[in-house]
C-alpha cells in the first residue's frame, strides 16, 4: 500500500496567512536564541491583532508589543540574553498595554506539557509561597490524594498555533536543530493545534539518515502543517552553529523603544531585502555564538 506524500512547503506569507486575530500563538526559541523572527516580522506587517502570545520571550515579544499585536502575554521571562531587559517589552508592560500571566520558567514548561498530554493541569511545588500565586489568582493549590502535601496545579497552556525555527527541514515536516539550544520547541508544537516551521535550509529526507541528527529531531513531523525556507530567519537572534546573536543590531533595535519604533519598522521590517539591510549573509555568518 502506498501513501500520498504531503508537501508542506510554504512561504512566510503563506504561514502568516493561516493565522487569525484572537489566536493563542506559542513562539519557540529562548530569549535571543533561535526565534522565528522572519515570521514575527511578517506578523508585524499584517492586520493581525488581539493575540495571546506564549513564549520564553525575546525580541519576538518586544516587536509584537510595540506593534500593538498583543492582547495577553503568557511568559516565563522576556530577555535579550546579552541585554537583560527587553526595552520594548518593558515600555509596553509599564504602560499596561496588555494582560499578563507571568509564571516560573518550570511552571511554564509544565503548562505546555499538560496541554500536550491533553490534561487540565500538572502539579508542581514551584510557585508555592511566592507572588506567582498572588498575581495569578486563577492558579489553584491542591492537596495530594496520597499525603498531606500540597502542590500548585499549573493549568494547561493550550495553543492554537506554534511557530518555531530550525536548522534543517524537509518538505514532509521532518526537522533538525543543530545548535545547543533545543530547549522546549517540541512542547510548543505538541501543545498546539497546528505548528509551522521556518528553516535555514530545506533538505532531502535522506539528509536525516544520521544518528547524530536523529537525536536532535524533537519535533514530530505529524505536528507540522507547513515549512518555509528562510536563510538567516532567526536574525537578530542566534541559530547555532550557523550564527550568533547580533548584539549591535539588538542595541539599535532596543534604542527605538525610546527613539521611535516606526523608524525601525520602516528601515528594517518593511525592507525589500532584510538580510542585505542588516549587513548581508556573510556578515551574519561571522556573528560569534553565545557562550553560557
Amino acid at each position: 500500500m502506498t501513501y500520498p506524500i504531503i508537501d508542506k512547503r510554504m512561504s512566510v506569507a503563506d504561514i502568516v496567512g493561516q493565522l487569525e486575530s484572537g489566536m493563542t500563538i506559542g513562539i519557540g526559541g529562548w530569549g535571543a536564541r533561535r526565534k522565528p523572527m522572519a515570521l514575527i516580522r511578517e506578523i508585524v506587517k499584517s492586520d493581525l491583532e488581539d493575540l495571546t502570545i506564549v513564549a520564553y520571550g525575546g525580541c519576538d515579544v518586544g516587536m509584537l508589543a510595540s506593534a500593538r499585536k498583543i492582547k495577553k502575554l503568557i511568559f516565563g521571562f522576556v530577555s535579550l540574553d546579552i541585554i537583560p531587559l527587553e526595552a520594548h517589552f518593558r515600555r509596553a508592560r509599564s504602560a499596561g498595554e496588555f494582560e499578563v500571566m507571568e509564571v516560573d520558567e518550570g511552571m511554564f514548561q509544565l503548562g505546555l506539557k499538560a496541554a500536550a498530554q491533553r490534561l487540565d493541569f500538572l502539579p508542581c511545588v514551584a510557585g508555592l509561597g511566592t507572588d506567582v500565586l498572588t498575581h495569578n489568582p486563577d492558579i489553584k493549590v491542591i492537596k495530594s490524594p496520597y499525603s498531606d502535601a500540597h502542590y500548585v496545579a499549573m493549568p494547561a497552556i493550550n495553543l492554537d498555533v506554534a511557530l518555531c525555527h530550525v536548522s534543517e527541514a524537509d518538505k514532509l515536516g521532518n526537522s533538525y536543530i543543530g545548535g545547543p539550544d533545543i530547549f522546549f520547541d517540541q512542547w510548543f508544537c505538541r501543545a498546539a493545534e497546528k505548528s509551522f516551521l521556518t528553516t535555514e535550509k530545506l533538505v532531502e529526507t535522506s539528509a536525516f539518515d544520521d544518528d547524530y541528527k536523529i537525536m536532535r529531531m524533537p519535533i514530530e513531523r505529524n505536528l507540522v502543517a507547513g515549512v518555509a525556507e528562510v536563510p538567516f530567519g532567526a536574525h537578530p537572534t542566534s541559530n547555532g552553529p550557523d550564527y550568533g546573536i547580533d548584539v549591535a543590531h539588538l542595541k539599535v533595535y532596543s534604542a527605538t523603544a525610546k527613539e521611535g519604533w516606526d523608524g525601525y519598522v520602516s528601515e528594517y521590517i518593511n525592507a525589500d531585502d532584510y538580510v542585505s539591510k542588516v549587513g548581508g549573509g556573510d556578515h551574519i555568518r561571522t556573528l560569534p555564538l553565545p557562550v553560557f
